[in-house]
């Protein structure tokens, strides 16, 4: 199944954990810690679907998350922020859907301007048929966004664990890729 696909059936919880899986991955951008997005993780962790405690959390990593204004930063950083900025307070409905999708589409766009390897020139790779097969790191980012969207679809609460896992790995990816760019114009 494609990654539209799975976005346009995902259920509330899985497309929170989607948006939040991008953002999360994108967080070295932001120069924010690893664990500051962890309560918004456990927000989705109930069997209740996201309350209240999404909305307060997501509140308290936007202010942890503040940065300079826009002027300045590249691409890839207000991309990232404008994720942040855009997440819905209520965790259900049409603005969450929306949102999981814009940030799949925005965090392979990041991945594709810092990709080394990549062109930054492309399109939303997610609808391209017949395109050429996309840069290293845009590639791994893809299947990242299938490997969350499966784990969460279906599978709950329980789905979770291994979406954290996935996101914290491609956090450390684009760690090592932020700070590789940053020696570079040193």
């Amino acid at each position: 199944m494609s990654l539209v696909e799975l976005i346009a059936r995902a259920d509330a919880r899985g497309l929170a954990g989607s948006g939040l899986a991008c953002l999360d991955r994108c967080v070295p951008l932001l120069d924010g810690d690893d664990e500051i997005l962890r309560p918004l993780w456990a927000t989705l962790a109930d069997d209740a679907p996201p309350g209240p405690g999404w909305a307060r959390e997501l509140e308290r990593a936007r202010g942890a998350l503040a940065g300079p204004d826009a002027s300045g930063e590249d691409e890839a950083v207000l991309l990232a922020r404008r994720m942040l900025a855009a997440a819905p307070a209520e965790c259900s409905g049409a603005g969450i859907r929306t949102w999981a999708d814009a940030c799949s589409v925005a965090s392979l766009r990041i991945h594709r301007l810092l990709d080394p390897a990549g062109d930054a020139a492309g399109e939303d790779l997610r609808r391209q048929d017949g395109a050429e097969p996309p840069s290293p790191l845009v590639a791994a980012e893809l299947r990242r966004q299938l490997t969350v969207l499966n784990a969460l679809t279906g599978h709950g609460p329980a789905g979770l664990r291994r979406a954290l896992e996935i996101s914290t790995e491609g956090r450390r990816v684009l760690r090592a890729v932020v700070s590789r760019r940053a020696r570079g114009r040193a």
